[in-house]
């Protein structure tokens, strides 16, 4: 316990010296430039760390190309980010076999913002919160949820593990909730934390990043419990885009009430061949049951995503513009 509470306050110092971390609201807050043009760049990646196993290093080293012809300013990762069981401890070998060896490419070199997916809560979860992970590679960055500010869009990361009702009932896996016991005290607070966030963003670009899925054709389907508590504050806050993983497919689904745009980027190892469900064609904009990875290039009134597979193909290019005037709402 003392431990923790060791490194809690040393990464806390750490960021504030820094100047990169604020804690006005109850969401830690983490402060990106953007590039001299005014423009941002990112890729998304999620379900992954399999030791380079399942394509995980061949997607690595497309993700790499593209991240260098892009100029990445830092990449997302979606969660799940070592298999099956997560960090056995802050000294697990899987760190560095998953994610230090793999994604060494010279574009790749930038802060990684993970969130925590369900096999992530099945090994020592507090493992990859620790400051101790960014002492070994100074890329990782993981909290349970967070906002990363730019001058031209705000990404909300959310912990959604604790939303699904099953990961408390299976008797197959063991899951740590440490820090998240009781379990309606800590989503309420989150909920609210969430909804908090979004009304102040001055951002007119709002991303929203999660593992589990809120709408998907895949495997894992909808997440009931997110449609039901985290969807209408998306939709109330005029959220751009839903991100997540856990369906190993990458994926774009358009809501059919709103302006938000579901994107899924969870194909960086092992994928689901024709794992899919039937769905409305006008709004699944594309589904693709292989592994690559998503990229994100925006301005200020400009949009970009693109999906990539394997071997670095476009699969699905959208795009979504907004007027210049107004670009931040008035306080």
């Amino acid at each position: 316990m003392m431990k923790m509470l060791i490194n809690i306050i040393m990464v806390s110092i750490c960021m504030v010296l820094n100047g990169k971390l604020s804690n006005a609201n109850h969401l830690p807050k983490f402060r990106e430039s953007i590039k001299d043009d005014a423009s941002l760049s990112l890729l998304v990646i999620g379900d992954w760390g399999r030791k380079g196993g399942f394509n995980q290093s061949l997607v690595a080293s497309k993700m790499g190309k593209v991240g260098k012809k892009l100029d990445v300013d830092f990449i997302i990762s979606t969660g799940d980010n070592f298999y099956d069981d997560g960090l056995t401890g802050i000294n697990d070998p899987a760190f560095e076999q998953s994610f230090t060896n793999i994604y060494t490419s010279p574009s790749l070199q930038k802060k990684w913002f993970n969130v925590l997916g369900n096999h992530d809560y099945r090994g020592d979860v507090l493992a990859q919160l620790s400051p101790e992970l960014r002492q070994r590679d100074s890329r990782w960055i993981c909290l349970r949820s967070y906002i990363v500010n730019t001058e031209i869009a705000d990404f909300f990361f959310v912990d959604t593990t604790p939303f699904q009702d099953k990961y408390f009932h299976e008797k197959d896996h063991t899951y740590n909730w440490r820090g998240v016991l009781p379990r309606q005290k800590y989503l309420s607070n989150l909920l609210k934390d969430v909804d908090r966030a979004l009304e102040e963003s001055k951002a007119k670009w709002k991303f929203v990043v999660g593992h589990h899925t809120i709408l998907s054709a895949g495997h894992h389907g909808n997440t009931q419990e997110l449609v039901d508590h985290l969807l209408p504050i998306l939709e109330a806050h005029n959220v751009d885009l839903y991100i997540n993983g856990h369906d190993h497919c990458l994926e774009h689904i358009s809501s059919p009430d709103s302006e938000l745009q579901f994107m899924t980027s969870g194909g960086g190892s092992k994928a689901w061949r024709g794992d899919v469900k039937d769905w409305n064609p006008n709004e699944l904009k594309f589904y693709y049951d292989g592994q690559g990875f998503m990229s994100m290039q925006l301005t200020k009134t400009k949009l970009n995503v693109k999906f990539y597979d394997l071997f670095g193909n476009v699969l699905h290019n959208w795009t979504k513009v907004k007027p210049s005037l107004d670009l931040y709402s008035s306080s």
